[in-house]
């Protein structure tokens, strides 16, 4: 590991204890500050819900952290966004964010999309799968961002254990075993082409909070590429010791199976491809095989090979910050 990067384990990964939520609401109101969480959600009724309701009662009912909860829809054809309301947030759908650039299916699009309906002078942006979610997710990646003015993006750092709703059979439960994304293709990319962003203990996580003035100068990958770019791109705007991590303890959410992993990784693979050469695509799909009762079946999937500018270069947005 670089030296740079050692140092900054040591001066920029946090615990939820070197930041209490008193002191927390104190810089919030000394820096009248205001915070925006967001949930990207496709087809989350089972647990969109519950992570809504506990940000409402924890961060804004019984402390005043949190100043919107939104959840965009990417639609979703279950109760997510009856569910969601229901819960107290505000859910917009993303086909009617800036309908004037038609939507395309991916995280990284509702991720973008989103700052066009959210106002926080932070975004904090949560996955909508998490099982027994604490607040502390929330308030453990805000809080350096309101007490550490030198301090722009926070990723959340945890255990993933590969839990019994796994889809691999016999899984078991078996602590921090869940990333596999991140050990198989995201960490050997960092490590290799990034060594200073190698101190991420989750890299992939969407758990993260970032100032708005960051993020609207960023590029978005429509799809599963949006974290590694966004740390990436982070890295050369605003430096390493603008970045940062805390660890909030555990998280649960639901697994996939292996050929979904392997279309995310290729994403992922893309994007990181792009940054480095910014070079020409030669063939941005990705085929793989199904056991059908003549054999193994070919499907070939497209890779996400779209991003979407900085959101600051959008008319709709600027014409939002005047007005």
């Amino acid at each position: 590991m670089l030296p740079e990067t050692e140092r900054w384990l040591t001066t920029r990964s946090w615990s939820l204890s070197d930041r209490p939520l008193h002191r927390i609401l104190a810089a919030k109101r000394a820096t009248n500050q205001t915070v925006s969480v967001v949930l990207p959600a496709l087809n989350e009724e089972e647990t969109v819900g519950d992570i809504v309701a506990v940000i409402r009662h924890d961060l804004m009912h019984q402390v005043p952290l949190v100043d919107e909860i939104v959840v965009v829809d990417s639609g979703s054809t279950d109760r997510t966004s009856q569910v969601a309301a229901a819960a107290g947030a505000r859910v917009v759908h993303r086909d009617d964010i800036l309908p004037r650039i038609p939507a395309v299916p991916g995280k990284g699009e509702v991720l973008w999309r989103s700052l066009l309906v959210t106002t926080g002078d932070i975004v904090c942006f949560v996955d909508a799968d998490l099982r027994e979610f604490s607040s502390d997710f929330v308030s453990g990646i805000v809080g350096p961002l309101l007490t550490d003015p030198g301090v722009d993006l926070v990723k959340a750092m945890y255990d993933r254990p590969l839990g019994t709703e796994s889809a691999l059979p016999g899984a078991g439960r078996r602590a921090g075993q869940g990333g596999r994304v991140t050990e198989l293709m995201a960490r050997p990319l960092l490590n290799m082409h990034w060594p200073q962003l190698a101190g991420f203990v989750q890299p992939l996580g969407g758990e993260y909070a970032a100032r708005r003035g960051l993020l609207e100068q960023l590029p978005f990958p429509v799809g599963y590429g949006v974290e590694l770019g966004m740390l990436v791109d982070a890295l050369h705007l605003v430096g390493l010791d603008a970045l940062a991590q805390v660890d909030v303890g555990v998280r649960k959410h639901r697994h996939q199976d292996g050929q979904a992993l392997g279309r995310m990784a290729a994403a992922i693979y893309r994007t990181a491809q792009l940054r480095l050469a910014r070079g020409h695509l030669i063939r941005p799909s990705l085929t793989q095989f199904e056991r059908s009762g003549d054999g193994f079946e070919p499907r070939t999937y497209s890779v996400d090979t779209e991003e979407r500018p900085p959101m600051a270069e959008i008319a709709e947005y600027a014409t939002r910050k005047v007005a």
